[in-house]
């Protein structure tokens, strides 16, 4: 099922295309429902693909430039991620559990590019199949080549990958557990790593979102409020709602005298 889900969430129109697909399913936080489902834990794979979604909140894919493939950080990464924490004995709302789903998604996401790029190189196979068919006029191949011949290239690059790599995953989680003392140098670097991309991933999203300096003091205050307060997730995006509507009253209300003043202007100017 993780590979059939790892397939679904793909960019092609046969696989719901790149909004439902891509831009939705392959989000970490919502293939984590799914996931979750699927292993009968939603609440733990929930909170073990919040670091994830963090690290990869802002990424894009411009011109086809990829540096991580998010079906395998959310079909891959979360599972074993999961698996891991949960054979080490880890509370998954924990700090080494979130530090250790964080590096996992990291070195999975990386790993995951391969996914892409060989998806890419395979599909240009049906490329190639689909400019030969139009040169001698056959134009239903078009369907196939945008729809159909996709969806093999995503079977064997995703299905079968995920589908392996999920199903050994676990077995072999479970036979190196001894061999992954949590006291030792390298798991400890794996969790000072893991603690440190979200900040990666806030400041890939603030490079996006932050136009000039003094858009810093709304961010900063936005942390400070949901700190001192308390809030919850939700209860911070309420208040921002409220903060972006006063705002948008504010700036209408600027529109709106100005365009009264330039009203008042004109009718002075006819008399």
């Amino acid at each position: 099922m993780l590979g059939v889900m790892s397939c679904t969430a793909a960019s092609t129109i046969a696989c719901l295309g790149t909004t439902v697909g891509n831009y939705t399913l392959n989000r970490p936080l919502i293939a984590s429902l799914f996931v979750g489902l699927i292993l009968g834990d939603v609440k733990g794979c929930i909170e073990i693909a919040i670091p994830m979604q963090i690290i990869y909140i802002a990424l894009v894919t411009p011109g086809g430039t990829v540096a991580a493939d998010l079906r395998a950080v959310s079909y891959i990464g979360i599972p074993l991620a999961y698996v891991t924490a949960k054979s080490q004995g880890l509370a998954f709302d924990s700090a080494e559990a979130q530090s250790l789903a964080g590096a996992m998604g990291a070195l999975v996401g990386t790993v995951g590019t391969v996914q892409f790029y060989g998806t890419a190189m395979m599909n240009l196979i049906w490329q190639h199949i689909g400019w030969a068919q139009l040169d001698k006029g056959n134009f239903k191949i078009l369907t196939a080549v945008e729809t159909w011949m996709p969806i093999i290239s995503h079977i064997c690059i995703s299905l079968i990958p995920v589908m392996v790599i999920d199903y050994f995953g676990s077995g072999a989680v479970t036979s190196f557990k001894e061999a992954l003392p949590m006291d030792s140098w390298y798991m400890k670097g794996i969790f000072t790593l893991g603690s440190l991309l979200p900040a990666v991933g806030i400041a890939i999203l603030l490079n996006s979102v932050v136009s000039k300096p003094v858009d810093l003091i709304y961010f900063v205050f936005g942390f400070a409020i949901a700190k001192s307060m308390g809030l919850t997730l939700l209860a911070a995006t309420a208040v921002g709602a409220v903060f972006a509507l006063i705002n948008y009253q504010i700036k209408i209300n600027k529109l709106e005298a100005a365009e009264e003043a330039a009203a008042g202007g004109d009718d002075e100017e006819d008399i």
